[in-house]
Order: C-alpha cells, then sequence, then structure tokens
C-alpha cells in the first residue's frame, strides 16, 4: 500500500470521505495527474509539477484544496481562500456535503489551463 494511500485511510471520517470524494473527481478529470504523498499530506503532480494539495486540518476542522498557482486563477473568486498565502488559492470544505462538484470541477479545469504552456 502506498504511503498516501495510508494517509488517507488513517484520517478520521470526516475527512476520508471528503478526502476520497476530491480524489475521485480530480482523477476522473484529470487522469494524467499523479497523486504523491508531498510535504506531510496528499498532492496532485500534473507534468510532474505540483497542482493541488489536500490538506486536512483537525484543529479548525475543514480540508483545504490548495491549487498552486492559485493566485492566476480569475474564475470562481468568491470560492477561492488566499488568506495570506503568497501563490496558492483553496477550496475550502467543512463537510462532504458542502462539496460542490460543478464549482470544484470548474476550478480543476482552469488550473489546468495554467500547465499547458
Amino acid at each position: 500500500m502506498k504511503v498516501v494511500d495510508e494517509y488517507i485511510l488513517r484520517q478520521p471520517e470526516l475527512y476520508r470521505e471528503m478526502l476520497l470524494h476530491v480524489i475521485a473527481v480530480i482523477a476522473h478529470d484529470l487522469p494524467e495527474a499523479e497523486l504523491l504523498f508531498k510535504w506531510g499530506i496528499p498532492y496532485f503532480y500534473y507534468k510532474k509539477k505540483p497542482f493541488c494539495y489536500l490538506a486536512p486540518n483537525h484543529k479548525k476542522k475543514f480540508l483545504d484544496v490548495g491549487f498552486a498557482k492559485g493566485f492566476e486563477l480569475k474564475e470562481n473568486q468568491e470560492f477561492l481562500i488566499g488568506e495570506k498565502r503568497n501563490t496558492v488559492k483553496s477550496l475550502r470544505y467543512y463537510a462532504l456535503e458542502e462539496i460542490d462538484n460543478q464549482v470544484l470541477i470548474a476550478v480543476i479545469k482552469e488550473a489546468l489551463t495554467l500547465y499547458r504552456t
């Protein structure tokens, strides 16, 4: 079993469900992305470059889906959180039911355009 799989399976149910859902959406819409375990969290790489990470925050009880080139994204700004980060913007989920697949897919597709050059 891969380290990333072990990490996901060790998560409390709340995070595990959200992780598995987001991974399934990303894998479906971007099958050439590779899920690795980097910096202690699941991280999708696309064309051997960081694409997005999945970081459960147990203290604040949310899953952060951070996009490596997030500050270059133009659409769906009302859903993206930048906080005090220089390059990453993320979608933040507190429950599985909060995940809007249309928004998630739209952000994935726009982020993908930043890797085509």
